[in-house]
């Protein structure tokens, strides 16, 4: 069982649904200022979904928990995250799989998501721990969202 404090965003919804998953994923970072994680090298990923809105759907929920699992551990669990070129890309700095880019990917396929949704739920923040002492946080600038 994880029990994490995640840094809270302020935010005018209702509901406020957070989801925390663990990844099993390898990756390198392949630029030679990366030092030994140009190497392939593995981690157990924490990885925090925020998502919040002001209706639920049919069902009774902002969003399926099970839904939010499969985008993001259904994809990336024990893989290689260069593997993914539909996300990650050797040849551009802004998309090596570095954890602020993995953070962001998080996010980009979970807003998709959302965004066919009627009720219009909205990812807030993506927090992802790469190892006990290192942790990203991403969160869409106000008019990205």
């Amino acid at each position: 069982m994880m029990h994490q404090l995640y840094p809270q965003v302020m935010h005018p919804y209702r509901y406020e649904l957070n989801k925390d998953m663990h990844i099993a994923a390898a990756h390198f970072i392949p630029h030679e200022a990366a030092g030994s994680c140009a190497n392939v090298h593995g981690h157990t990923y924490i990885v925090n979904v925020t998502i919040a809105g002001d209706e639920l759907d049919e069902s009774g929920f902002l969003v399926n928990f099970q839904t939010i699992k499969q985008l993001v551990h259904g994809k990336l669990d024990h893989t290689l995250l260069n593997d993914h070129a539909d996300c990650f890309d050797e040849n551009d700095p802004n998309r090596f799989p570095t954890t602020e880019v993995v953070a962001r990917t998080i996010y980009e396929t979970i807003q998709r998501y959302l965004d066919t949704l009627p009720h219009k739920p909205t990812c807030l923040q993506v927090f992802v721990r790469e190892t006990p002492t290192s942790y990203v946080v991403y969160r869409p600038k106000a008019g990205e969202r």
